[in-house]
């Protein structure tokens, strides 16, 4: 599925939330959005922790 497909899914889907859940509901979706796709990068190799919170000196 193209980046386009799921941007378009995504938005859909936090439209419906929107509008049936409320605001708050809607904040709620993305912050777990955001930590599923923390997860899935880490899963997949594309996120580096070690990068992140290495010590500063080996920057």
């Amino acid at each position: 599925m193209s980046t386009t497909r799921w941007c378009l899914a995504v938005g859909l889907v936090l439209g419906i939330v929107l509008a049936f859940g409320g605001f708050t509901a809607l904040v709620i979706t993305v912050l777990f959005g955001l930590i599923g796709l923390v997860v899935g990068r880490i899963a997949e190799g594309k996120l580096d922790l070690q990068a992140l919170f290495g010590k500063a000196s080996s920057r």
